[in-house]
């Protein structure tokens, strides 16, 4: 029970800040509980940034920000070694990503050689800066806001670096009732800076231990692996799901079913995560008409539950 009430008092603080979008708050918090990497992509102004701060500082986490720029340069996120005369040789200076969590903010406007250099540290946890590698902390999660494509300046990310988040979410304007609160409460800003830390990192592992301990039964996987193989058919997306795609999803409807004070993964919590940790890694087949999203929402339609 001690879990349950530790991601409730999570999810309520989180919805002080981001009012309206508890589905989204909720899809977050499995994310980081599931160990992935979170890409929020929306329009400008509907609170991305502010999201992944709260996130940082409610799960106690110690955090840096970095503005994507099309000059920044991989050297101003990983560090740089240099010549001091007092110790008489380079002294290394740890960049921004060395922190518990990295907002990356604006992300498609970096160059791809930064892109490349973020890359490598979220997938293999390190980075090699002038020949030697460096671990980074301890948990290590990228919480990035890209704008959509459509917007000047920006680059696409490349299907590797898309693959290395678990899930994409989008936040959406909020609703009438959402926003009328947003606009005669206090700045938002304000309020994440007051929040409270409500986990420390061994609470956190903890959690996450929990989530890798919970039951996906055999009739579960076979499901899993209908949805894979739909998605592999022609008949929806360009290319199917790579086995790596299907064991990310498995973590996160995991950690959707200990949200839910489970400790089995129902076919509910396969469908609820679906769109948010595969609709980033598909392209629809072109007649279809409809963005991922609905796409993997008419496809889950299509599948039967075993």
């Amino acid at each position: 029970m001690h879990a349950q009430t530790k991601i409730a008092s999570l999810l309520s603080q989180l919805n002080t800040v981001i009012v309206g979008k508890q589905a989204q708050v909720q899809d977050c918090v499995a994310c980081l509980l599931a160990g992935g990497h979170l890409l929020i992509e929306d329009v400008p102004g509907v609170g991305k940034t502010t999201l992944a701060h709260a996130l940082a500082r409610t799960f106690g986490l110690q955090f840096s920000r970095v503005q994507f720029t099309a000059d920044l340069m991989p050297s101003d996120l990983t560090g740089v070694s240099i010549y001091e005369r007092g110790k008489e040789g380079f002294v290394f200076h740890p960049g921004p990503v060395f922190a518990q969590v990295l907002l990356a903010d604006e992300i498609n406007r970096a160059s791809p050689k930064t892109q490349s250099a973020l890359l490598e540290a979220m997938e293999e946890k390190q980075v090699t800066v002038e020949g030697e590698t460096r671990a980074l902390p301890e948990p290590f999660f990228v919480i990035a806001t890209q704008n959509p494509l459509d917007q000047l300046g920006t680059f696409a990310l490349p299907e590797s670096q898309l693959d290395r988040f678990l899930m994409r979410i989008s936040l959406g304007y909020p609703d009438r009732a959402a926003e009328r609160e947003l606009l005669a409460g206090s700045d938002r800003r304000a309020l994440v800076e007051d929040m409270l830390p409500l986990l420390s990192a061994e609470d956190l592992a903890a959690l996450q231990q929990q989530v890798q301990a919970v039951h996906a039964a055999a009739p579960l996987l076979d499901y899993v692996q209908d949805l894979i193989a739909a998605t592999r058919s022609g008949r929806w997306f360009l290319q199917g799901l790579s086995p790596r795609a299907g064991i990310a999803l498995v973590r996160a409807a995991r950690a959707q079913a200990l949200i839910a004070g489970r400790d089995y993964v129902a076919p509910d919590d396969v469908q609820s995560i679906l769109p948010q940790a595969v609709a980033h890694r598909l392209v629809p087949v072109g007649d279809a008409g409809r963005g991922a999203v609905e796409q993997v929402r008419a496809m889950i339609e299509a599948v039967p539950i075993p």
